[in-house]
């Protein structure tokens, strides 16, 4: 067994986990339907977290070729699925069986979480091809996580509800584009 292939089983069970983590929000959402006020921008965000969650997975088989692994990397590496994982605890409530629950309600008191997690998510995917490769990515990578993380600080720390369905919106376009453009291909 090579490096990667040891070191990846850690990585795909912590995705693995933020994954099921939504999966049993959505759940919850479909066996709570009666008693939910929904809020358009939280199903958005949990979908997209979905196909980031994917898209990492994705771009991680990339680093099978990196052969000469040090703690430091590997840490790099795990803090990123680690964020993603408590990105999709944020995003979406826990479902019990006596209230009702306020998607919109929810989505505001964990709002500076969610995107300062995300801002801290976007510094460590740029930190991660530096401290693993020792060079940042390509300018367009470059681009786009400075776009997303200017407009998730912004969400941070704002209340605006305007401001935070427009970036939802945003994010499906910015996020849509950064795959297609970047990572169509496996490689």
């Amino acid at each position: 067994m090579d490096a990667f292939s040891y070191l990846s089983v850690l990585l795909s069970i912590i995705l693995g986990l933020a994954v099921t983590q939504i999966l049993t929000g959505v759940r919850g959402l479909l066996l709570s339907r009666g008693r939910i006020n929904l809020y358009w921008p939280t199903l958005v965000w949990a979908s997209l977290l979905l196909l980031i969650f994917v898209q990492s997975w994705w771009a991680m088989f990339a680093l099978r070729e990196h052969t000469d692994w040090t703690f430091a990397q590997f840490a790099m590496v795990l803090l990123q699925t680690i964020v993603l994982y408590l990105l999709a605890g944020l995003v979406l409530p826990d479902f019990g069986e006596t209230a009702n629950v306020d998607l919109r309600a929810h989505y505001f008191s964990q709002h500076g979480w969610f995107f300062g997690f995300t801002l801290v998510l976007g510094s460590v995917s740029l930190m991660k091809d530096l401290v693993v490769d020792g060079t940042f990515p390509d300018p367009l990578n470059v681009t786009f996580h400075l776009v997303l993380m200017s407009a998730t600080a912004v969400a941070a720390i704002t209340r605006r509800e305007w401001y935070h369905k427009v970036v939802a919106l945003f994010g499906v376009i910015a996020i849509t584009l950064y795959i297609t453009l970047l990572f169509t291909r496996l490689r």
